[in-house]
């Protein structure tokens, strides 16, 4: 969770280090990937000419947790889709996008973790019907995304249609999740009665 209060600065000089004025200490990418996993915001400047320099810092974070042995989540696929968005008229519209997209993801992340420890937690369970449910979810993510984006074009419907269109698929999303629910519990009844036979 993001400080109420205002972000950190931190400075990076020429010899790339990097400087923590609010603890008055010299920091590495790795502290910053800790600042950002405990929800401590900062920003970065440029030590010389007091530019903000820090999305290409967060970027060079993400580069060294990518490089890690087995800590990398981009799918390549995704990285040279994104690459070819670059200088695409669509390009302006990415970013918003994302951010919807993960917005949502972590609101509902913690719904998520629960499944997936249901479903990965079960001794012989394959887990597709997990990934179905998170392809699901990201189809109504954009689905949602593209309804926003409708209410600023002439050339959809308008926002009423909209709006309604946006209430079926919230009204939908209730009883997909709670067959799963329903279904994951059933499951684990199963196993419990399983164990007591075994």
């Amino acid at each position: 969770m993001a400080n109420d209060k205002e972000p950190t600065v931190i400075k990076k000089y020429a010899n790339r280090r990097l400087y923590n004025t609010g603890a008055s200490v010299y920091v590495t990418l790795e502290d910053l990937a800790v600042m950002v996993k405990a929800g401590n915001d900062f920003v970065v400047h440029d030590a010389k000419t007091g530019e903000d320099i820090t999305r290409p810092v967060l970027a060079q974070i993400i580069f060294e947790q990518e490089g890690k042995e087995g800590q990398s989540m981009l799918p390549i696929a995704f990285l040279r889709q994104l690459i070819r968005f670059y200088g695409d008229s669509i390009q302006t519209l990415v970013p918003s996008y994302l951010e919807f997209s993960f917005d949502k993801f972590v609101s509902e992340q913690q719904k998520m973790r629960e499944q997936m420890s249901a479903a990965f937690g079960v001794s012989g369970l394959p887990g597709g019907q997990m990934f179905a449910a998170m392809e699901e979810q990201s189809r109504k993510n954009f689905a949602l995304f593209s309804q926003a984006l409708g209410m600023f074009n002439p050339f959809v419907p308008p926002p009423a249609a909209t709006a309604k269109t946006a209430a079926e698929a919230e009204s939908k999303q209730g009883p997909d999740l709670e067959e799963l629910r329903r279904q994951v519990v059933e499951l684990q009844r199963n196993i419990e009665t399983l164990g007591k036979k075994a």
